[in-house]
This record gives C-alpha cells, structure tokens and sequence, in this order.
C-alpha cells in the first residue's frame, strides 16, 4: 500500500506537500475503519484518495501510490456494501498501477499483489474462473518479483496460497489444495516467532488443512489444523486486532472435529469461543455478522445433537441479525439469506410450523436471485432452494413442488462440472429427489437414475473423503427401495453390505454413527422379513438399541430411533409371539410421539406407527380399548395428513384396515363400508405406477371380501378376485409382496368355491397355494402361513372328493408348518390344532389307532404353553375340548379344566372391566362352561362340574367384582395384611375410575395401576391362609352356597341337560333331564313369543299352563322327586341357578297345574341366584349392618318418565311402602320431578334398603343399556355399577323385565337384577316379563306387611318368604303370569 504516518501535518491548498497530507489522513482513516468499523471512516478515506489523485496528475511521481491506494479502499467498501461498481472501479485502478509500474518498478510486485486481490474479489462475486486464473498468476508474478531475503516475500506466498485454495474450491483439483498448503507452509517459516504475520499463516495454514481433511478425511490434518488455530489464538492475546478471527476459526475446526467424533465437549467449547469472539465484535465491527453467523451455525448443530429447541431458536435470531447487518449489496447477503432459510427448515422439521417452511423457500429464493449466473455460491442456492421445495412436496404433497425440486437439483450439477469441490454433493442430492419422485409415482427409472447417481456420487467421494459414509449410505437405502420392487435379494445384500461399510466409517464418537447403525438395523429387518433368519432380527434390534444409547434424551433423532425400534421389536413379537416385545415396541411409539408435539413433521408417523402397534397388540389380547384408541390414532393421522400430503394414501388405507378388524369383532356393518370406502379413496392418490398401488389394490380386494361374507354379494367376492388379480400383476415376479398377493388370492378363490362349487376355483386356490409356498422358501416369515393354507385348501378338496392323498398330503404340510411354529410362536396352537384334526379325519376314515393318539398327543401340548393365552389358543383348546368328548378320550377333563378354562381366564383378565368390552368376553365365554359342565357330570365328576360352571359363566360380574372384594379377614390378620388390604382397596378405586374414562386417554394408567394391582395381588396370595385370594373357588367354598337350603345346578349344553343339587355337607347329587338343548332352546324362545302377548285373551293363560307343565315334566319334577329323596323339608327354600337358555325360564312357577296335585310353589320357596359364589358373598353380612340407626330406606319413584307411558299407579304404590317402613326405618321418598337420573344414583350410594317404582328398559342386543326410566332419561346398568354403595342390603324392583339380559349370552346374566346383586344387594326381587301397574301396587303392599315381622325391624334374609306369602295372598285377584312375574335373587 506505501508507507504512511500516524502523525502529520495538515497543508494548506496549493501546498507543494498537500497530495501527501491527503493521502496520510486517508490510509489513517481507512485504518480506524478496519479497526471500529465505521462506514462515513472509510468513505472520507475514499474521498480524500480521490483528492490527492489529482493533485497527482499523469507523471507524477506518486500517482501510481494514489491509484494504488484509492483501488484498495474501494475494495474495502465493495465487501462492506457489496457495490460492485467499487470493485470494478477497483480493478481498474489496480490495472492503472500496474501499467505505471513497469517491470523493474520497485513497487510492481505490490501493484500485481493488488490487482489478484480484487480479482479474486470479483472471482467470488460472479463466479468467472477466468478472474482468479488471472489472480493466480498475478500472484505468482508478484512472488517472482520478491525472491528469497525480500520483505514481502512471505505476504506473496500467503496470497498465491489463498488463490489456489479458492480454485480449488471450484474444480476440486486436489493439487492446488497440496501446492497451497505447502505455500503456507514455506509462508510459515518465513515468518518466524514474533513475526507480525506469523498469526496469520499460522491461522490459513490451519484452514488450508481443514480444507484438506473434508476431501480426503485424513484426522491428523483436522488435528493439525485445531492445534494450529489455537497457536494462532495464543499469538493473538486480547486486544490483537485479529483475535476474533482466531476464535472463530477455531471454533470452526472444533464444529467439525464434532461432526466427526461426535465429542460434545469439542461442540461446546466452539460455541463459547463464537460467543467469545461476538463480544470483540461489538456493533459496528466489519466483522460482526460473520460472528453471528458462525454462533448460529454451532447452535444449529448443537440443536441436532440435543434437541434442545432453545438452541435453534437462538440459531434463528442470530441469523436473523446478522442479516440485518448484512443490507442489500453487501457481498455476503446471499451467505446469510441462504443460512437463515436453512436454520427455518430444520425448525419446520421440528415443530411443523408450515410459515417457517414457506419463509425458508422464499429466502433461498431471494438468495437465488442475489447469486445471478456465474456467482461462485449460485450452484448452493439453488441446491438449498431444491431441498426446502422437497420438504414442502413432502409435506403437502405437491407434486410440481418435487419437480421444481429436481430441475433445479439439475441446473446446480450443471453449474458443478467434474472436478468441482461440491459436485458430488450436488449428483447425492439430485439422487436423494429423484427417489423421492420414484416413490411418489413409481416410474422405475427415476429410482434406476437415482442409484447411478448416488453410485458417481461415491465415485466423487473416494476412501477418505468427509462424505463418503454419506454416500456409501444413502446408495445402500437406494437399493433397499429397488429390492422392494423388483424382489432382487443381490440389491438387498449389497445394501446391508454397504450399511455395513458405512458404519466403519462412522466409528464411535461420529455424529452420524447412529444414523448408520439404524440404517443397517432397517435393511437387516427387512432382509429378516424375506428370509426369516432370525438373526438378522435379533441383530437389527441390538442395533436400534445401540442408535438410541447415542441419541441420548435432547438428540433430535432420537424420535426416530425410538421408532425404529420399535418397529422391530414389533416384527420379533409377530414371530416369536412374546407379548413384551409388543407391549415395548408400543412404549416406544409412545414415547416417540412425547417427542414429537403438534406440529412436529414426523407426528402423524410416530401417531400412524403407534396405532399398527394398538392393531396387532388387540389381535393378540382382544382388548378393544386397544383397538378402539389405534383407530382413534389413525384418524388423527389422517387430519395431520391433509389432502396432497405424500402419506394421505397410507393413513387411509390404514384407518380402513383398523376398522375392518374391528368390523371382524363386532359386526357394526358402517365400520365395514367405511373401511371400503377409504380403502377406494387410498386408491384414487394411488395411481397405475404409484409404489403402492398393488397394497391398496389388495386391501380394497380384503375389504370386499369382508364384505361378502357378512352380506353374500357374490358380486362382492368376484370384484375382490379381480382386484387381487390386478395386484398380482403389479407384484411380477421378484416382487417382495408377490407371494402375499398369490396367497391372497388363492383364498378368495377358496370363498367362492365354497359359494358356487365350481371346482377350478378350487383348483386354481390349490396351485396358487403352491406357488405362494415356492416364493416362500425355507427361512421365510410367512411361510408357515402358506403351509397351513394349502393344507386347509387341500383338506376342502378332500371333504369334497374323498381322495385320500390330498388329506395324506395336508397333514405333512401342517407337520411341516407345526416345525416352523416352535413353542412360544403367536400361531403355534393353530397349527396344533390344523394337524389334529386333519389327524381326527383320517383316523375316522381309516381307524388307524396312531392318527387318534398323535391328535391328542398334539392337543397336549397347549397345557404347556409358555406364554399367555391368545383367542386362537383359546380355539384350539375349545377344539381339543369337543374332539376329546366326541371320541371320548380321557383327556376330556384335563382340556376343560386345566386349559380350556384356564385359557378362558388368561383372555378374561387382559380384558379391562369394562361394559365396552362385554362383547370380546361374551366371545371367549361361548358355551365353554355349560360343555365342560356336561361333560363333567357324565364323567362322574361332580363337584369338578361345579367348579368349572363356576369358573365360566357370569365372568363379566366376576371380574368386575375383583375390585369390590371383601377384605375383613386379610384386615385382621396382621398389620402386612392391613396395609395390603388398604393398597389393594386404593389401586381397585383407582382402576375401577380408569376403566370408566375413555380408554384412548387412560390406557397407559390402566396398564401402570394394572401391574401395581397384579403384585399387590400376588404379595396378598404369599400370606397364610390367602393362597387362593381371588382365584376360581373350589367345591368345599361353593358348597357354603347351600348352607341355609339346596342349590340346584339346571345346565343346558350340546353334550344333555342336567341337574345337579348342591347340598352343605355332602356330594352333589345328578338328576338326569330328559329334554336336549336344542328343545331348551325351543322351548325358551315359544315362552318368550308368549311373555310379549300376556294378558291379551284367556287363551293365553292356557297356553302358559301348558308350558309350565312340561317345564314340570321336563326339568323341575325330577329334581323335585330328587329333592324328596334327600328329605328336603316342605315349604323350606330352595334355590335355582340356572345356565344358558335355562336362565329365561320361570323354574319357580313349575308345575302339574291339576287339582289335587301340587305345583313347585305349594312344595317350596323358590330363590335364584346367578352363580354360588354371590350367594356364598351375599350370606355374609357386612359389620354393622345389623344396627338399625345404619339402616336407611330410599324409595324412587317414576310415573312420568321423558319418554314412556304414565304410570297411575306409582304414588299410591310408594305411599304403601311409606305407611309400612316408615315407623322403623329413616326413609326417603323421591318422585316424579326428583326422581332423576343424578338424583337417583345419589340416592342409591346413601341408603341400604331400596325400592324403585317405574318403567324397566331392557335391551337384549346392548345389555349394559338396560335401563330404570327416570324423569330426565335413562338410568343404566352401566351408570349403576359405577356407583359406590354403602353396605347395600335388599332392593325391590318394581319395574319391567329386569330379570330380562343379553340375548346372546344369557350365562352372563346382563340384567337389571344381577347389576343389583352384583353390585353388593344381598337380595333382590325383580320381574321376568312386564308388570301390570296396579298389580305392582298390591304386591308391593302385601310384601312390605309380610316382610315386617313382630320384631318390627328389616331383614333381607325373609324376602324371598315375604314375596311367596304375598302372591299366595293373591292368587285369585290377579292373573297367573302376574301372579309368577316377580322373582326372587340371592339370600
């Protein structure tokens, strides 16, 4: 620049000295400008260079010193304000200088020195390589001028160092990165210690080396560099001009040692140091935006380390300054729109917050058009522009917005010739689009090019290279995707094999280490998922737990890895069937999503994956709250999965599959439709060459089927055989799912054959079948599942023709599929039970001894099985149960009593207590009890009969009742049994209160106090005397049932009918029935046909007599022949407990009907009970309850309900029971107005004796919405359980049908009564069909005047007395069926 003073004298105009003095106070301005960096500083300078210029006219001496001086403070200001006049002006000066220093010009050197600088300036503005090839040899000229010895020799080869590092930058050319190193270098050691410049080679030595490990990855040169810059801090203390350059440029070093080793000490100590070179870059520093901008870029980094969004959002704000000071013009404006755009993305990615994605693309636009063709950063803006457009495609679905995406991803790689530092970054993400679009359309060719791509990328990016793993990677996901296609398992071993390859390149500490192992784990499932090695598994799941140990609580991956495995642990559990890997993969969605708030861009995946695992947890467990919250889930998927979004189509068709399995459990017709209706929209977003057009084809084609099956549409059937045609052919062969499809359709072909018995349709199932099996060798997961439909399919064709090699042949395959389902396996007992009764049909068929023994010996086997029992196992031991009683085999019992049932009770107690969940255990229930009753009985075995008719009937109440069970006993025995009773109590409210929330809300707490429960559960049965705390009761505990009479067992099965007279102290005696279930059944449904029309003409009344006659004959008359026997006294009780259709028939009324006979009400007082076990509970009265000030009496009253007819009858009714209660007894009365629905349930939790006068609701299709009418609506049995009654005693219900359950399941005893009883009522009267309203009146007066002794205090115990006394008194004012309506439940 020339030499200048800081001290000199101003001259006046004309002043011979004057140039000088102008020259002097300019360079000392423009040097207070690079010092605070004033703008009006180096503006003056400028102005008073231009004034002594001219006073330096051509010829002048030092003219060529004040060109020279005014073209370097125009450089100065063009990277201030970015003006590029300046920098032209600049250069032309430069030019000027030079041709006034003519070779030998002792100045030539400085002036060749100043024109490379601003010809690289404007290298780095426009982008014309032509400039900084002239740079280049400008500065070597320069060097050559300044040999060995000379002054600024060292300044020459710091320069020609600096050029070539820029040349490098653009053609990659790796020998001008080593000739610059080695420049600074050779700089170095002419710049000894203490040298003025020594910091500053020993700073862009440090650079250069940087440079050199991102190409060829060599650690020691990033070391090196690290060392380098922190010798360079130390030359620079505080108050070094340059210190803050250093600071930054070593935090810079110590940013990508992180990315490499993943040491967070090295992160954090880059950003103090950014921090700490901000604060010597106070407002107004030339340099400040460029701290700002460095802080940002640590914080982002330190973001996707640790999620912290505090980090990011701070990343934001410092962008956002920088580019405050960074106004349109100046030279690195571009750098900071294109930064914060960047910044914006990772924060869309976080919170999902679509402004922040549209403000991103708008600043990598506005970037864009700041870097015009031919700027050296214009390749960068338009690939940052190309991944924010991708991002949104991914997010609305837009599909020009991929297109834009890629044509851009082009224009970059044009501008990114062979040689460029980045254009291998730009093939990697072209690549990376191209296999977006690939799987949104599914043209094969865009993910062939993308492979090519990604391989030219590696090519680019040899051993050593910084983003070699990242290429090595994402080739290796490429390939994954063409296997899915194609089905090549050569493109999915190399992949795994490049995976491989990868994770050696990311070794521990590497920031993309987890990145890699969750890669790998991916590929090596879904290798698992074709070959079923289940090591591939195993390893897979060791993997994504070694990605998560990495990606510790903050990581902003950590989401993913959460999911990944997740997903994993979800495939093992499909395999291997171990429930705690489905419960752990289900944890983990959950914990997933924690992470992933509302806006969050991976939510609606981490909601989709969670509800697939609800899915397959409830296929397990049956458990419809799982079911219920997985479509909750996939419907808010589906609203955070708009129109045009890329995963709308998978929402769909996964919501449609959720409510297809929950059409499948409870037969709600809209579930179906609906299903098949999204299932077609999936369709329409997936176009012919969509990726996943074939699923949707498949699963529409499922739906349909479905649909058939329920409503018979053979068009139905055809449509879904069509449908799953067409997928085949999308599935050639190679294709991952082909086998599925082959399998799929060779069972709708099965269907219609069984419609239409046109045996090619058999036929072609079968060959399909065998073509599935062949695409499903050994090792492959599902080829057990092709085993066992070919069987199934061969045994069909058998039933048909008989040929006996077609049976031979199915029970080698269900051999061979057994073999593939080892113990534990979800599907084991389904194959147990294929192959037995294969085994069964051939033994009948040849009677072949070994076929029956090998049956039974595989039945067997589920007594052993290890885990807990699934619905299929349940099935299999209920046919292991039926085969057994049908070819008489001994192990009849043993498959009752020690599997069956305990199966029965494994499903029970996964199922939460709750009404919604009535139906999944109506299911397991079925007729298992009643059966393994009968069979019993005909064993021999009579008191087993009773404990397993216990066991099995009324499980719904049973379940519910664990929460409410007495504890006096545990109390009293120590203090651990008084602390175990009070937490047992606690944890009962608690899960009682939960399962009566919405289950999508309250699962994970019924799933916590579920395990707290359990072990408190389990501690209690470790005490003396409570081993068998709440499991089934054995025979010696439901013999107190008959303590104050005889309790006779009337059992219904498809096995015979049967009594059983359980006594208290001796055997149980049989009573042989002579009528057939099927004539039960007959007979219950002609009763109830005439229930509907009583009281309509006498000749019903005969009608009803002629029923209750034959129920004499039938079923009561020998049991009360058989109760004589035994010497049971006349007019003692007796009670009924009756099973399955039993249960809707008036036992107690029986009887001959002819003079001089008696009917079974002359002989005995008749009580029911729904299962011994209440009646052993309700025997035992609770503390206190014998005290009268305890006792208080409600009676409701209801005759103008909302909807239903007045009832006249209702007043004077409740008047009656007032007139006889009242005198001993605190009593309440609330009627019509105060008769509500709250007001009745208050009522009801605060009293101990009740009376309820209204209408009674009963429905037999929803049990648990059987209702009272009240003044405001109904209510349900459902709202009665809920309560919490205080000691409850007797209740009379003076209602309707309140005896009247559920039609499907009448052992379950659903009704209005039972709900009483169940709930804690010692005794209950209620009504079997409906009640006349004034009849109702003159019983209730009468019992009430029975019931009340001269003791002139309530017992419950005298009901049943009371009630048989009262309608004797009425025999001849009402009519028969009145007469017998009212019944009598518990003690």
């Amino acid at each position: 620049m020339g030499q200048w003073s800081s001290s000199f004298v101003i001259r006046p105009p004309g002043h011979g000295d004057e140039s000088a003095s102008l020259n002097n106070r300019a360079v000392s301005l423009q040097y207070r400008f690079l010092q605070r960096g004033i703008m009006s500083d180096l503006d003056e300078a400028i102005e008073l260079h231009r004034a002594a210029l001219l006073l330096r006219p051509p010829g002048h001496s030092e003219r060529s010193m004040s060109v020279n001086n005014l073209g370097v403070s125009l450089q100065h200001r063009f990277r201030q304000r970015g003006i590029m006049s300046d920098l032209d002006e600049a250069i032309e000066l430069h030019r000027a200088s030079l041709l006034l220093r003519l070779p030998g010009h002792s100045d030539r050197s400085a002036s060749l020195n100043s024109l490379a600088v601003s010809l690289q300036d404007k290298f780095l503005q426009r982008g014309i390589l032509s400039d900084l090839d002239e740079a280049i040899e400008l500065y070597r000229a320069a060097l050559l001028l300044r040999p060995a010895g000379h002054a600024d020799r060292s300044a020459s080869v710091h320069d020609l160092a600096t050029s070539l590092q820029h040349r490098f930058l653009q053609r990659g050319i790796l020998s001008d990165l080593d000739e610059a190193i080695e420049l600074h270098r050779a700089a170095l050691l002419l710049r000894p210690a203490g040298h003025a410049d020594r910091s500053a080679s020993v700073h862009d030595l440090a650079t250069s080396l940087q440079h050199r490990f991102l190409q060829r990855g060599i650690m020691s040169d990033l070391d090196e560099a690290i060392e380098l810059h922190r010798a360079a801090l130390l030359l620079r203390p505080p108050g070094h001009s340059n210190r803050s350059e250093s600071l930054k440029n070593l935090a810079d070093g110590l940013t990508i040692r992180f990315r490499q080793r993943g040491i967070m000490s090295d992160l954090d100590e880059a950003i103090e140091l950014h921090r700490a070179a901000l604060l010597l870059r106070l407002p107004g520093h030339s340099n400040r935006s460029a701290s700002l901008n460095g802080l940002a870029v640590s914080l982002q980094d330190r973001f996707l380390q640790r999620g912290i969004m505090s980090d990011l959002d701070e990343a934001i704000e410092l962008y956002r300054a920088a580019l405050l000071l960074r106004p349109p013009g100046h030279s690195d404006r571009s750098a900071s729109v294109h930064d914060l755009a960047t910044s914006l993305q990772h924060r869309f990615r976080q919170r999902g917050i679509m402004s922040d994605l549209d403000e991103a693309i708008e600043l990598h636009r506005a970037a864009l058009l700041l870097r015009l063709p031919g700027h050296s950063n214009r390749s960068g803006s338009l690939n940052g522009l190309a991944v924010s457009l991708q991002d949104r495609f991914l997010q609305r679905g837009i599909m020009s917005d991929l297109d834009e995406a890629i044509e851009l991803h082009r224009a970059a790689l044009l501008l990114r010739p062979p040689g460029h530092s980045d254009r291998s970054a730009s093939v990697h993400d072209l690549a990376t689009s191209l296999q977006h679009r690939f799987l949104q359309r599914g043209i094969m060719s865009d993910l062939d090019e993308a492979i090519e791509l990604y391989r030219a990328a590696l090519l680019l990016r040899p051993p050593g290279h910084s983003d070699r793993s990242a290429s090595v990677h994402d080739l290796a996901t490429s390939l994954q995707y063409r296997f899915r296609q194609r089905g090549i398992m050569s493109d999915l071993d190399e992949a795994i094999e490049l995976h491989r390859a990868a994770l050696l390149l990311r070794p521990a500490g590497h920031a993309d280490r987890s990145g890699s192992l969750k890669s790998l784990a991916a590929g090596l499932t879904i290798r698992f998922r074709q070959r079923g090695i289940m090591s591939d598994l195993d390893e897979a799941i060791e993997l994504h737990r070694a990605a998560l140990l990495l990606r510790l609580p903050g990581h902003s991956d950590r989401s993913a890895s959460l999911n990944g495995l997740a997903v994993s642990l979800q495939d093992r559990f499909l395999q291997r069937g171990i429930l705690s890997d489905l419960d752990a993969a289900i944890e983990l969605h959950r914990a997933a999503l924690l992470l992933r708030p509302p806006g969050h861009s991976d939510r609606s995946a981490s909601v989709h994956d969670l509800a697939i695992s609800l899915q397959h947890r409830f296929r397990q467990r049956g458990i419809m709250s799982d079911l219920d919250e997985a479509i909750g889930l996939h419907r808010a998927a589906l609203l955070l999965r708009p129109p045009g979004h890329s995963d709308r189509s998978g929402s769909l068709k996964s919501l449609a599959a959720g409510l297809t399995i929950r059409f499948r459990q409870r037969g709600i017709m809209s579930d179906l439709d609906e299903a098949i209706e999204l299932h077609r929209a999936a369709l329409l977003l997936r176009l012919p060459g969509h990726s996943d057009r074939s699923a949707s084809l498949n699963s529409l084609a499922v739906s349909l089927q479905d649909k058939f099956l329920q409503r018979g549409i053979l068009s139905d059937l055809d449509e879904a055989i069509e449908l799953y045609r067409a997928a085949l052919l999308l599935r050639p062969a190679g294709h991952a799912d082909r086998s599925a499809s082959v399998h799929d359709l060779a069972t709708s072909l099965q269907h219609r054959f069984r419609q239409r018995d046109i045996m090619s349709d058999l036929d072609e199932a079968i060959e399909l079948h065998r073509a599935a099996l062949l695409l499903r060798p050994p090792g492959h997961s599902d080829r057990s599942g092709s085993l066992n439909s070919l069987a199934a399919g061969l045994t069909v064709r058998f039933r048909q023709s008989g040929i006996m090699s077609d049976l031979d042949e199915a029970i080698e395959l269900h051999r061979a599929a057994l073999l593939l389902r080892l113990p534990g396996h979800s599907d084991r007992s389904a194959s147990l039970n294929g192959l037995a009764v294969s085994l069964q049909s051939r033994f009948r068929k040849r009677g072949v001894q070994s076929d029956y023994d090998e049956a039974f010996d595989l039945y067997s086997q589920l007594s052993h099985l290890s885990h807990a029992a699934s619905r299929t196992d349940l099935g299999a031991a209920k046919s292991w149960a039926s085969s057994a009683y049908v070819l008489n085999h001994p192990s009849v019992l043993l498959a009752y009593q020690v599997v069956a049932l305990k199966f029965l009770d494994q499903q029970v107690a996964l199922l939460s207590s709750s009404s919604h969940h009535f139906s999944a255990i109506r299911e397991a229930v079925s007729s298992l009890a009643t059966d393994a009753f009968s069979c019993s009985v005909h064993r021999g075995a009579l008191t087993t009969a009773v404990e397993l008719v216990e066991q099995g009937r009324a499980v719904f109440w049973t379940q519910l009742a664990r929460f409410s069970t007495p504890l006096d006993e545990l109390s009293r025995s120590g203090d651990i049994g008084t602390a175990l009773a009070e937490e047992f109590k606690r944890l009962s409210f608690c899960l009682r209160n939960a399962f009566d929330q919405s289950a999508e809300d309250q699962s994970p707490q019924i799933r916590q106090l579920t395990m707290q429960w359990d072990d408190v559960v389990t501690r209690i049965r470790m005490l003396p005397d409570f081993s068998r705390f709440l499991l089934p009761p054995l025979f010696s505990y439901l013999q107190r049932a008959a303590e104050d009479g005889p309790v006779i067992i009337v059992n219904a099965s498809q096995y015979g009918c049967d009594a059983l007279i359980v006594r208290k102290a001796e055997d149980p005696v049989h009573v042989p029935l002579d009528i057939t279930q099927a004539e039960v059944f007959e007979f219950s449904s002609d009763f109830h046909t005439l229930a509907e029309q009583f009281g309509s003409s006498d000749n019903i009344q005969l009608k009803l007599v002629g029923m209750l006659r034959k129920l004499w004959n039938d079923v009561v008359g020998p049991v009360v022949q058989a109760l004589r026997e035994l010497n049971a006294r006349p007019g003692s009780r007796i009670w009924w407990c009756p099973t399955a259709e039993f249960t809707l028939l008036p036992l107690h009324a029986a009887g001959p009907y002819e003079p001089k006979k008696k009917n079974l009400s002359d002989i005995y007082i008749s009580s029911y009970t729904p299962t011994l076990t209440t009646l052993v509970r309700a025997r035992k009265q609770p503390e206190g309850s014998r005290d009268a000030s305890s006792q208080h009496f409600v009676a409701i009253g209801q005759g103008n309900p909302v909807n239903g007819r007045e009832l006249k009858c209702v007043a004077p009714e409740l008047a009656a029971v007032a007139q006889h209660v009242t005198p001993i007894v605190s009593f309440t009365s609330l009627e019509d107005a105060n008769a509500t629905v709250d007001n009745a349930l208050g009522a009801l939790d605060h009293n101990q004796w009740h009376h309820l006068a209204c209408h009674g609701m009963p429905n037999r299709k929803q049990p648990f919405e059987s209702s009272f009418a009240m003044r405001d609506g109904p209510l349900m049995i459902k709202d009665i359980i809920r309560s919490h009654w205080q000691n409850p005693q007797f209740a009379f219900l003076s209602a309707c049908h309140t005896t009247v359950g559920d039609e499907k399941s009448p052992d379950e005893s659903i009704h209005l009564a039972a709900a009483m009883q169940f709930c804690g009522f010692r005794s209950v009267i209620g009504s079997m069909w409906s009640v006349e309203d004034e009849v109702a009146r003159q019983v209730v007066s009468a019992f009430y005047g029975n019931l009340i002794d001269d003791s002139k205090r309530l017992d419950c115990t005298r009901a049943a007395v009371a009630l048989h006394k009262s309608v004797k008194s009425l025999r001849k004012k009402i009519p028969l069926e009145q007469q017998i309506v009212f019944v009598h439940i518990g003690v």
